[in-house]
């Protein structure tokens, strides 16, 4: 998704009290300079996932009533709307303004002043969308404002970036692909790609393409040439090769490894053509290979049957899951392993939040104080002391996650436009490229190793099915850690020392999923995470709210918790609340 055109737009609807004949009039030009000042807002804070900032579309007058409402929503369509917001400072006609699209996330800004009453429209009118089964998001300023006041204040503006982040994750999802390169990897359940929640719950399409087309690719070298040379002088120089540790009889020859270098880096050249399609191959007579499947996410099978035979694909998605290649800094791809398509989607929600690339691993093992005493002689200490999380899966992670990058001393990960030339080179530098372990890939290949830097906050979230249920979502915000040198390699090496380690400590409140570390690992529901820079918790619940998606594990504090205002209808406990209105409500599309 590179033309900026092709994004998705904010629409913002300015409402009025359309009585005319001095009501109308004194508030038009306070109206309309809501409805810019959000827009200066979202211009200023948001991006979209090529680093340009959103884009609003604001209705061309005030909307007093039906027949502005039905123009504002004539605009919105032919401008690519893909989110509403209304914003008000005064009472209005409910039903008559508000935006009736079903499968549009919508919310509404009833400013909390008393020289007109604002909350009052915004209740009515929050009653007149729940009455209609059209939820939506109520922000309401916690002090009462002047209603000259063009402030937008802290409380309000959390909620307005919390709803557009979220809102906009949507609106970029649909229509899009996820594109399946193979089939069931080990049986795992996630790579059985089910249509209807990709359809139903995100509006996106489903591509299957068998591996067989990769290989077809590099035999029959549908693939630019030119870029692929590039690329294998880019990756000799950048990609350093580690140690051979699989048993000296059975490793394979220089000219073998050297062949699956070849190998690897034309297989990510066609993982992301596959993708995304690429019109030089339309120059070279491949006209259908030249576009591409439309796919914001995929995912690659590899387990067992193409690495039985073949190269792995640990370089290929770990390269495009990263912000980097051998034509400089870009956006990250997402790629899940396995084709694991339930965490491919987790990793998708991720990135759309935070425009930042993601870790996908096992979540392996939890180690225990008393553990990891007794296998090192260590006892654990600060925010290990209660045991931490074993992060690790053949070497797929993306590059950045060697926590290599910083801001303000400490260790990040960033949008791509932030990431500077010294920062990529750092994260190419901390990553060692060892020879596939032949007793799992007995085709060769290779796999990236690194160490995360601890100190750096993330969320760690996993969407899973559940038959009679449907879709949920668990998320589990915490921080990387640190462990000393001999501890670390001590425990890594009891796994497999040829792959990406990231230890993780969930922040913990006492109770339930999170009473300790050890019932966050219990309670996790498959063998997969997608690990995310930053607490965003939050924002992936007011995400999963919007899709219908209920949460069934978090440690989000309840004050950060934004859903729409119809799930205050479904009980007071707000968990089994989300449970019943996404029930009710049904999925998205």
């Amino acid at each position: 998704m590179s033309e900026r055109s092709e994004y998705p737009k904010i629409g913002i609807r300015p409402i009025i009290d359309g009585r005319l004949g001095g009501v109308r009039e004194s508030l038009e030009e306070v109206t309309m300079n809501m409805a810019k000042n959000i827009a200066a807002l979202f211009n200023e804070n948001l991006r979209y996932p090529d680093g340009t900032a959103i884009q609003c579309v604001i209705s061309d007058t005030c909307i007093g009533g039906v027949k502005e409402a039905t123009d504002c929503d004539k605009k919105f369509k032919s401008q690519n709307v893909g989110v509403s917001l209304s914003v008000t400072p005064c009472w209005c006609y409910g039903t008559e303004t508000m935006d009736t699209d079903p499968h549009i996330p919508k919310a509404i800004w009833g400013f909390n002043g008393t020289e007109r009453p604002g909350a009052v429209y915004l209740a009515a009118t929050l009653a007149a969308h729940n009455q209609k089964g059209l939820p939506s998001f109520g922000i309401y300023g916690h002090d009462v404002q002047d209603i000259d006041d063009k402030t937008i204040t802290d409380d309000v503006k959390k909620k307005l970036l919390s709803f557009a982040r979220a809102g906009m994750a949507v609106a970029l999802m649909k229509g899009k692909s996820y594109l399946a390169i193979g089939g069931v990897s080990m049986g795992i359940v996630g790579s059985a790609v089910e249509p209807d929640f990709f359809q139903s719950y995100l509006g996106m399409r489903n591509e299957f393409v068998d591996s067989t087309e990769v290989f077809r690719r590099i035999e029959q070298g549908i693939y630019d040439k030119d870029e692929y040379d590039k690329a294998l002088k880019w990756t000799k120089k950048n990609c350093k090769e580690g140690k051979d540790y699989n048993e000296i009889g059975k490793q394979r020859s220089r000219k073998q490894k050297d062949g699956d270098w070849e190998f690897v880096v034309k297989m990510t050249l066609i993982i992301r053509d596959l993708m995304e399609g690429n019109p030089k191959l339309k120059k070279m007579g491949f006209g259908e290979e030249s576009l591409g499947h439309n796919a914001l996410v995929s995912g690659f099978q590899g387990q067992r049957q193409w690495t039985d035979f073949l190269p792995n694909g640990d370089f290929s998605e770990a390269i495009l899951n990263s912000s980097f290649d051998w034509n400089g800094i870009r956006m990250p791809y997402i790629v899940a392993t396995e084709n694991d398509s339930l965490n491919g989607v987790s990793m998708l929600f991720n990135y759309l939040l935070t425009n930042t690339a993601q870790i996908f691993a096992d979540v392996r093992t939890y180690w225990s104080p008393d553990a990891v005493e007794r296998v090192t002689g260590w006892k654990p200490e600060d925010k290990a002391s209660q045991g931490f999380i074993h992060l690790i899966n053949s070497g797929s992670a993306t590059l950045d996650g060697t926590g290599r990058m910083k801001k303000n001393g400490k260790p990040v990960m960033k949008p791509f436009w932030e990431i500077s030339e010294k920062e990529k080179q750092e994260c190419l530098d901390a990553t060692t490229w060892y020879p596939a372990n032949l007793g799992y890939f007995k085709g060769g290949g290779y796999s990236s190793n690194y160490l995360t830097k601890g100190g750096i906050p993330v969320t760690m979230c996993r969407i899973n099915l559940t038959k009679g249920l449907g879709p949920i979502i668990q998320i589990a915000e915490g921080w990387t850690i640190d462990l000393p040198e001999k501890v670390h390699n001590t425990l890594d090496e009891r796994t497999d020392r040829t792959w990406p380690t990231t230890w993780f400590v969930p922040e913990l409140t006492g109770e339930g999923a999170f009473t300790d570390v050890y019932s966050v690992m219990n309670n996790w529901g498959s063998n997969h995470g997608a690990i995310s820079y930053g607490h965003i918790g939050h924002d992936l619940i007011t995400l999963a709210s919007m899709l219908r998606i209920p949460v069934c594990m978090h440690n989000v504090a309840p004050e950060r918790i934004f859903r729409p205002t119809a799930w205050n209808s479904f009980g007071m406990d707000i968990e089994g609340a989300d449970y019943r209105a996404c029930s009710n409500y049904g999925s998205l599309y």
